[in-house]
């Protein structure tokens, strides 16, 4: 099992922008759909986005509009570009890929091979 290597984390004001960044394994990106996730302390992980290998996004409720999921050309790279952030934007954000269930899926037990995260805090 190769474990992608989330960065791009840091601390913004309300109203800012960050860019993450998720490396993985070729063979990851195009064998699966990728997601970025968030938790924060004392809360369950939650689904952001995912991107499926066709590269459609999906996107939570919460983050429509203001986040944009992606990968590169080559498909070694997604990106989770993230905008207009506000104070419960706050978690540790990690990328992993889909292993089962729904095909458009946000749901973490559905996805593995999970990285160590980057921090991601927006104050107010």
């Amino acid at each position: 099992v190769v474990h992608p290597v989330e960065s791009g984390g840091g601390s913004v004001q309300a109203g800012g922008s960050l860019n993450l960044s998720c490396v993985a394994s070729g063979n990851s990106f195009m064998r699966h759909n990728m997601g970025w996730f968030r938790q924060a302390p004392g809360r369950e992980r939650e689904g952001v986005a995912v991107i499926d290998t066709y590269d459609t996004p999906t996107y939570a409720d919460s983050v429509k509009g203001r986040f944009t999921i992606s990968r590169n050309a080559d498909k070694t790279i997604g990106y989770l570009q993230m905008s207009s952030l506000k104070p419960e934007d706050t978690g540790m954000y990690y990328c992993a890929f889909r292993k089962r269930g729904y095909y458009r899926s946000l749901t973490p037990t559905d996805f593995g091979d999970w990285g160590q995260g980057t921090q991601v805090t927006v104050s107010s």
